[in-house]
């Protein structure tokens, strides 16, 4: 594999046995500023995809070997997932729509469109990999408290402590530990983030410490775990109240000895990481139901801080509108556009229960549909206002009944409070599949 750009910002690889197409592809988005991967066959692919935490696949579909959709399908298995967008001849677009039905984000025909239409496509289908603040990566407040854990977090940086970010869905809890990395000593060193919440139950163990060859059905050669890919950096674990008993005592055991086992291994391998966890949970709840363990929790809880959600902020809504809307367009290759004065009143007014990420996506959607150069509250969708939204009628002041989708949100969001933020259980509330949870999660942005 050959590398190409900065070490913090999203990586894509990108796989085609025709060696000028690839370049072609490599020359297009490198502009971009994107750490750029290559490979010329779904083998090296998974290969890379084992070793290195990857953003996006640009696969070809017709290889020799494995073909770009079941490549995909075995990216998509993984507990960091990157996203996949397939590219296929005109004659197959019919294989690519199926490919997108199985979790593939997109697919684009070759020959290329345009130079700028594989632009735009990559920028959009990185948007949920691309942090809801300016490139910069700074959290930005000008909230008293919100200022006060920063002042915190950036003093703990500086050592090795282990920190637990809490906080509900969308506060920005990634974005602060990513804070922490580069404010570190090991800011030179990888980042690696793990959804907990995603990693498949009987393959949890190996996702996070790797396998030796021969472990099990299917481990044909050596994987190195989250962990080890980590070394040298940080660990930043997700949704960390959603492990198992057992894979929570393992846990314990890497950060008291700072070694880990490989499944099907015996050789203990040195640690040399920072550990940074976060929950939308009440840890100190789970512990007092016995469901998780208080000696862990202890072991986390070293340096604790908590995000106060966006409703909560007033005064950062109005900040951060004008920031995203700026960073969003760029993104998204449109052209900037102001806030009216009513549309920052309806924004201060919402309670925004998905925090800075569904602000983010609204005004997205709002930069998308406006058509002249001011968003106004005509461009933007029914927001819920704290206490003001009949759930059994499904209606919001004044009577305005709220679309399919709106309540769809509203149930999904309802069904995570009244289960203490857990997916398993809230799916089962809501009679659906965890999988389809998933899916309307990530299609509302709700983290």
């Amino acid at each position: 594999a050959r590398y190409r750009g900065a070490r913090m910002s999203p990586t894509i690889l990108v796989v085609d046995d025709d060696d000028a197409f690839r370049s072609l592809v490599v020359e297009i988005i490198g502009s971009e500023g994107y750490r750029i991967l290559e490979a010329g066959t779904a083998e090296e692919a998974l290969e890379i995809l084992s070793e290195t935490t990857v953003d996006l696949v640009l696969t070809d579909q017709r290889m020799p070997g494995i073909t770009g959709v079941e490549l995909a399908r075995r990216a998509r298995s993984s507990a960091s997932p990157p996203q996949v967008i397939v590219m296929t001849a005109y004659g197959t677009i019919a294989q690519a729509v199926e490919a997108m039905q199985s979790g593939v984000a997109d697919y684009l025909t070759k020959p290329l469109e345009s130079p700028s239409a594989l632009r735009r496509l990559v920028r959009r289908v990185l948007g949920d990999r691309i942090e809801a603040q300016p490139a910069s990566g700074e959290f930005l407040s000008r909230d008293p408290r919100v200022l006060e854990i920063l002042s915190v977090i950036d003093r703990a940086a500086t050592t090795d402590a282990t920190i637990l970010v809490t906080g509900e869905s969308g506060t920005g809890k990634e974005l602060l530990a990513r804070r922490v990395h580069a404010r570190s000593p090991r800011a030179e060193g990888p980042f690696v983030a793990v959804n907990c919440a995603a990693l498949p139950r009987d393959l949890a163990e190996s996702e996070l410490f790797g396998h030796e060859k021969g472990a099990f059905t299917g481990a044909d050669r050596r994987r190195q775990g989250r962990f080890e890919q980590a070394n040298g950096g940080t660990l930043f674990l997700d949704e960390i109240g959603e492990l198992s008993e057992e894979i929570q005592a393992k846990l314990l055991r890497a950060i008291e000895e700072r070694t880990i086992e490989r499944v099907g291994g015996g050789a203990a391998v040195a640690l040399d990481i920072r550990l940074v966890a976060a929950t939308n949970q009440d840890l100190n709840g789970l512990v007092k139901a016995g469901r998780f363990r208080s000696d862990l929790y202890f072991r986390l809880n070293v340096v604790a801080v908590e995000i106060p959600p966006l409703r909560d902020r007033p005064t950062d809504i109005a900040l951060l509108a004008r920031v995203l809307i700026d960073s969003t367009a760029k993104r998204l290759g449109l052209p900037t556009k102001d806030l009216s004065d009513d549309a920052v009143a309806a924004l201060d007014e919402s309670s925004w229960p998905g925090n800075v990420r569904e602000l983010r996506n609204v005004l997205e959607r709002a930069l998308i549909v406006t058509g002249g150069p001011t968003i106004t509250t005509r461009d933007l969708p029914a927001l819920e206002v704290a206490g003001s939204t009949d759930l059994e009628t499904g209606r919001q002041p004044g009577g305005a009944p709220l679309s399919l989708e709106e309540r769809e949100r509203q149930a999904i969001l309802d069904a995570l409070t009244r289960c203490d933020g857990h997916r398993e259980r809230a799916a089962k509330l809501l009679g659906v599949s965890v999988r389809t949870l998933y899916n309307r999660l990530k299609q509302y942005g709700i983290h």
